[in-house]
């Protein structure tokens, strides 16, 4: 079975809102001087996050799992608001 990585709130949160720019920046052909400068700063962000320093995480399989745990949790939260 797979490790989970556990991974700071505040670098899902950067990598849920990178998913985020980077859908809108793709959904709009015009306008996107905005959203790219945006995706460089969420970027930076998350690549320069104090979680990386460890020489363990700083995988290719890290990475891709923090991907993926930011994208469980937009469809867990788009999931409970369309319950409400």
């Amino acid at each position: 079975m797979a490790r989970t990585t556990p991974f700071p709130q505040d670098l899902i949160d950067a990598q849920r809102d990178w998913n985020r720019t980077y859908a809108a920046l793709a959904a709009r052909p015009a306008h996107t001087a905005a959203l790219r400068r945006r995706l460089q700063l969420l970027s930076a962000r998350i690549a320069a996050h104090p979680f990386w320093t460890a020489t363990e995480r700083r995988s290719a399989a890290t990475r891709a799992e923090l991907r993926r745990q930011a994208r469980a949790r937009e469809k867990r939260e788009a999931e409970s608001c369309g319950r409400s």
